[in-house]
């Protein structure tokens, strides 16, 4: 008995002429996400695609790969039959036997794509529901709330038979919605922002600053096992790790206390600007929350955003500490964000930080810190470039 994959494409549906575009995108990520299994075949057609693998392959893996794939609405494990009634009923009994010898309740639903198929949906439904009601003798009839739908789809070529679907990750493919810079922390709000901004898909390029020995190299280590963990839900996302240690000096050294935080984040978002211009990124992406900190109070957040033209993307902004978490939960990287390494961000904190700063007193604290755009320069050229894939970094 031949078994494919059955996915449902979600948003795609919807995107009119550009839609063979996303779907293209949405099969080279699949095509990616499954690599490790084998050589997969795609097939387009009426909403959905197929997917037929390897012989031999584990499709219990190929489910937990796609479950990870942005743009899948929802998908199925499914036998393929001849579009005839017997054919039909007999891979039904046969494909299905084991959930519906656990279920009490079912119910049956067809849905005919090729019209000239000689019976309709509700025909073929009742043939086949009354076969099962036939040979399995614990199942009754429930539509509308069974304990298994039995699906039968009658396609151009054949004759798909399935269960019920598995829910998909949702969103739009990876790479169909341009690229963005994410400034990456070891906290537990900037993966969330990461992941969240795939799930529209973006393409992620990741900056992340290290401020040693301030900062460690667990720090740093930290970093990079959350990007692995965000990278399941992509492809390989290219990260800058920016030393950050004299612009943070000489921020201490020559700002007022309460503004260090604000001119901090002023310059991150520019030397996050400058890599996202050279890796044809169109914006820039953080994790910040209304009033979450003072840095992100809403005078605090008009003063960051003036120092780039590019448009900021928050997609936690929204959002309490505890829908974040439990985002962060769900993605699987909780756990790594409240490991006890300190970021850049939590060297020389100020006691008394500005909530409601004036953007004019923030330039003003800035333009105290002589050669800044050399400072700039400096940290730019000497930031390391990795790749990081879910798994591995190199």
């Amino acid at each position: 008995m031949k078994e494919i994959i059955l996915v449902k494409n979600g948003e795609l549906v919807l995107k009119g002429l550009n839609r063979n575009t996303f779907e293209d995108i949405l099969i080279k990520n699949m095509r990616h996400a499954l690599y490790p299994l084998g050589e997969f075949n795609f097939v387009k057609g009426q909403s959905t695609i197929m997917i037929e693998s390897p012989a031999g392959t584990d499709l219990d893996e190929a489910e937990s790969a796609l479950k990870k794939v942005f743009g899948i609405a929802a998908f199925s494990r499914a036998a393929v039959c001849e579009k005839n009634m017997g054919e039909i009923m007999k891979t039904a009994g046969e494909y299905l036997k084991s959930r519906l010898e656990n279920a009490k309740t079912f119910k049956v639903e067809a849905k005919r794509s090729d019209k000239a198929f000689p019976l309709k949906s509700p025909e073929i439904s009742r043939e086949l529901g009354g076969y099962i009601l036939r040979h399995f003798k614990n199942l009754s009839v429930d539509v509308h709330s069974p304990d298994i739908t039995v699906t039968v789809e009658i396609r151009d070529k054949y004759a798909f038979v399935r269960g019920e679907s598995i829910k998909g990750a949702g969103g739009l493919p990876v790479g169909t919605s341009g690229r963005a810079v994410v400034l990456i922390s070891g906290g537990i709000d900037s993966p969330v922002a990461a992941y969240m901004m795939q799930k529209r898909g973006i393409e992620l390029v990741a900056v992340h600053f290290a401020s040693p020995p301030y900062t460690s190299e667990l720090a740093e280590m930290k970093v990079i096992e959350l990007l692995k963990k965000v990278s399941q839900y992509s492809k390989t996302i290219t990260t800058y790790i920016v030393p950050f240690t004299k612009l943070q000096e000489a921020i201490r050294d020559n700002c007022p206390e309460g503004y260090f935080t604000l001119v901090m984040r002023r310059i991150m978002m520019k030397i996050s600007e400058d890599i996202a211009r050279k890796q044809n990124c169109r914006a820039l992406i953080t994790g910040e929350s209304v009033a979450q900190v003072a840095s992100q109070t809403i005078y605090a957040l008009q003063c960051t955003d003036e120092a780039v033209s590019l448009p900021v993307f928050r997609p936690c902004i929204g959002m309490d500490k505890e829908e974040i978490i439990s985002v962060s939960r769900r993605i699987g990287t909780f756990e790594t964000s409240v490991e006890p390494y300190e970021d850049c961000c939590t060297v020389f904190t100020p006691k008394h930080p500005k909530t409601r700063p004036e953007l004019a007193d923030v330039k003003a604290a800035e333009s105290k810190i002589e050669n800044l755009a050399d400072l700039i320069k400096e940290a730019e050229e000497s930031a390391r470039k990795i790749f990081i894939n879910a798994g591995k970094s190199y």
